[in-house]
């Protein structure tokens, strides 16, 4: 089954509320912003990226989905493969614990379980936040608002791109890569205006196409609008994101609001 064909086959049993018809980030359940996000290795994460940054990325990719939602970090709850490398393993803790203390994310439990030798890691976290006083879903857009993206994109996959080629290189965009930054103060910053909102983690035109479709309507996308990175590495920014990055945010904004909206955007990036 493909993702969507899962998705579809899973809304005939989420039928809460809380679920928000699997169209979200998140559930919002009595006032809880409530994600689950998981990273597999060789898939979000190369097997030879340090264990460190793989628990913060863990901890960062939910984090952003709190974020998308206007909501500030309550607690968190781990799942853990355990694959019989203790030194990895103590490593990969350590990093959750550097994103949690960074982030006042308390690990309030979880789960582990011990794979056999060579298999693949897949780790999980369930990141639980407080309500703000608006949780913007991808369904509140409408024609004529404004879309707006929040960072800069293209970064993680220029990243990614790098390690793939020279597993030793380091820099700025391996940083971006391997150790994300979820944008909690522009996310509570936004909710409260934003008719629709969410993360930017695959890639800018398949998220747009997203909050488009979720919103029953659709999205011109002007791409001298978008923050570009230097050089060579500009194809990307406008359509990809690394898998289990975290890239930026976009907002569905009355034009109303475009000024506020401005503000908040990160740097431009030229050449």
């Amino acid at each position: 089954m493909r993702e969507s064909d899962v998705i579809a086959r899973l809304r005939r049993i989420a039928t809460h509320e809380a679920a928000r018809g699997l169209l979200d980030d998140a559930a919002l359940f009595h006032g809880l912003v409530i994600t689950h996000d998981s990273i597999a290795e060789g898939v979000h994460f190369l097997p030879f990226d340090p264990p460190a940054s793989v628990g913060w990325k863990l901890v960062t990719v939910n984090l952003s989905d709190l974020a998308a939602k206007g909501a500030s970090p309550a607690v968190a709850l781990l799942s853990l493969t355990i694959r019989g490398d203790s030194e990895w393993e103590d490593e990969f803790i350590t990093g959750v614990e550097a994103a949690c203390e960074s982030y006042a994310l308390p690990l309030i439990g979880g789960d582990t379980i011990a794979l056999p030798d060579g298999a693949p890691r897949v780790l999980g976290l369930t990141a639980i936040g407080y309500a703000g006083i608006r949780v913007p879903n991808r369904s509140g857009g409408e024609p004529g608002d404004r879309l707006w993206l929040i960072g800069n994109i293209g970064e993680s996959a220029a990243g990614l791109e790098q390690l793939l080629a020279d597993p030793k290189a380091t820099g700025p965009l391996i940083d971006v890569y391997r150790r994300p930054v979820p944008l909690l103060a522009a996310g509570t910053a936004l909710a409260p205006h934003a008719k629709a909102m969410m993360d930017v983690s695959d890639g800018l035109l398949l998220d747009a196409l997203r909050l488009a479709q979720a919103s029953s309507c659709g999205a011109e996308y002007l791409p001298e609008t978008t923050s570009r990175l230097p050089g060579k590495y500009r194809a990307a920014t406008n359509t990809s994101a690394a898998p289990g990055s975290l890239a930026a945010m976009q907002s569905s904004l009355p034009a109303s609001r475009a000024a506020a909206s401005c503000r908040a955007r990160g740097p431009d990036f030229d050449s």
